[in-house]
């Protein structure tokens, strides 16, 4: 599948805006980890951009999201290796019954559930700054993630597994910036 077939494909079902967004943030995340590591960029750009593949069908029953991402997946003639990646943002959480006793291994699996996890923090704040991406500081950024009020959902323990990887916390943010300002109008940020 090509990244114009993924997109489309994700786009035939029933996303929010947001979501949309979330996958291009997470697809640009990732595609930043694999320049960094010296892995391969389509790849992991493919894993950020899909991860949530099942999404528009599981919103509103969390037990089966990650679950029904393996057919959809299978169908679309991803092999296991690719699909336990994508599944792999889902270990560990309680709502998941299938998955929370599985725990990520390998770097490929702690930074997708970094990146996909620090996207809702930096699109809160980049909200709260009127939209403006472009010219947000790593400090700013740290103090915000330090603050466990903001953007409360977003768990702050799954973002620091960035740190499994070898990369620290502020490598993470400084990457996950310049990345997300390169695509700043595709997901309504200025």
């Amino acid at each position: 599948m090509t990244r114009n077939e993924a997109i489309e494909f994700l786009g035939s079902m029933n996303q929010q805006k947001s979501d949309m967004n979330h996958y291009l943030e997470t697809e640009a995340i990732m595609k930043a980890l694999a320049i960094r590591f010296g892995d391969d960029v389509e790849y992991w750009g493919m894993i950020g951009l899909l991860h949530d593949v099942d999404w528009a069908l599981t919103r509103d029953n969390l037990k089966e999201h990650c679950i029904k991402a393996v057919k959809i997946l299978k169908q679309k003639g991803f092999d296991e290796e690719f699909i336990q990646t994508v599944q792999s943002h889902g270990y560990g959480y309680d709502e998941i019954p299938f998955l929370k006793d599985k725990q990520r291994e390998n770097r490929i699996e702690h930074a997708l559930v970094a990146a996909e996890t620090l996207t809702g923090i930096v699109y809160a704040y980049a909200l709260v700054r009127s939209k403006k991406i472009s010219d947000m500081s790593i400090k700013g950024l740290k103090k915000t993630f330090n603050d466990k009020r903001f953007a409360e959902n977003c768990s702050r323990e799954l973002v620091r597994e960035i740190e499994k990887t070898g990369l620290t916390l502020y490598e993470l943010f400084e990457l996950s910036l310049n990345a997300l300002t390169e695509i700043k109008e595709k997901i309504g940020l200025e």
